[in-house]
């Protein structure tokens, strides 16, 4: 039977420039089954997913679910949860982690400080420390949203977590169901597709030693997608792996047509010209879905522009 999946691989569908958008990542743990709209249709009370929905709106902040790998008992109770926070902007990257017993508390956190990279009330409202355990590999399960998350990234997951890494855990949605396995690492953000076991701990080793690996890399979530394609140019370009050294800092155009700056931590600068591209033939966005061209993000030139003249 065909997949978004199958299709996707069988095309070669470049993976640059499509992972989920958000500075910051703010993590619940919920066990149990999950919902095409998990935050709503889970066992979480569904009121508290729509005030967290609309309290993140606009702010930056993506708010997800997640839950440890393996089978799930089917229990409405759970006495305590983690809870992660996440910056992943580059000169202001953290990962914080907090448990809870009761989930409204995080209606009381300042979500816009959180989405400008400001941890505090985490701190404030839930105790929340700096996380001092293995990075956070986030692996997509919702096989209610698409049937490739489930076939391809519960396997993956629980291979990962059998392997020992105790970052592992599910999570509801990172968009691009088509690049299954899809996984989300943390502190730094950045997306991965078609995962496999052994290129995830390849991606985490570097994460411990502030590395990023590029390969299958859909890019790093503080960016827009034109600024995560420019952004892994840039790194492909110049042989650049240092998790913090490079910040996209202007997206100038509007679809089809950007010129992204992308500035290092040296000085150093590029401009990088982005088009988004219509793939022909038309693929499946998600299993079930209509055919079509799902917008890429093709970059045309990398540019390195001459050092800034000093200031008297």
């Amino acid at each position: 039977m065909s997949t978004c999946t199958s299709a996707s691989r069988h095309l070669d569908e470049p993976l640059a420039g499509t992972a989920a958008t958000a500075r910051t990542w703010l993590l619940l743990e919920q066990p149990g089954p999950w919902g095409v709209k998990a935050l709503t249709s889970s066992h979480l009370d569904p009121a508290l997913g729509h005030a967290l929905e609309a309290a993140a709106e606009g702010t930056g902040v993506r708010v997800a679910l997640i839950r440890r790998p393996g089978r799930h008992a089917d229990c409405r109770e759970v006495r305590e949860r983690r809870v992660y926070a996440a910056h992943t902007s580059p000169g202001n990257i953290w990962l914080h982690s907090a448990t809870t017993s009761d989930p409204r508390q995080l209606l009381d956190l300042d979500l816009a400080a959180l989405g400008r990279g400001d941890h505090r009330t985490f701190g404030t409202v839930l105790q929340g420390r700096p996380h001092t355990g293995d990075p956070l590999a986030l692996v997509c399960t919702n096989g209610k949203r698409d049937r490739c998350c489930a076939l391809l990234g519960r396997p993956l997951a629980a291979e990962l977590a059998a392997s020992g890494l105790e970052g592992t855990w599910e999570v509801t949605h990172l968009g691009g169901h088509r690049f299954s396995p899809t996984l989300l690492v943390l502190p730094f953000g950045y997306v991965y597709g078609r995962a496999e076991a052994p290129h995830v701990k390849e991606v985490l080793h570097g994460v411990r030693d502030g590395r990023i690996v590029t390969e299958g890399c859909r890019g790093n979530s503080a960016w827009e997608r034109p600024g995560q394609a420019a952004e892994l140019a840039v790194r492909t370009e110049t042989g650049e792996d240092a998790a913090d050294a490079l910040t996209v800092v202007r997206t100038d155009g509007t679809a089809p047509r950007w010129t992204v700056t992308v500035t290092h931590a040296d000085g150093r600068r590029w401009t990088v010209a982005v088009t988004q591209g219509a793939p022909q033939p038309p693929r499946p966005e998600s299993c079930g879905s209509p055919l079509g061209s799902p917008a890429t993000m093709d970059v045309m030139t990398v540019r390195e522009l001459a050092p800034a003249a000093p200031t008297r």
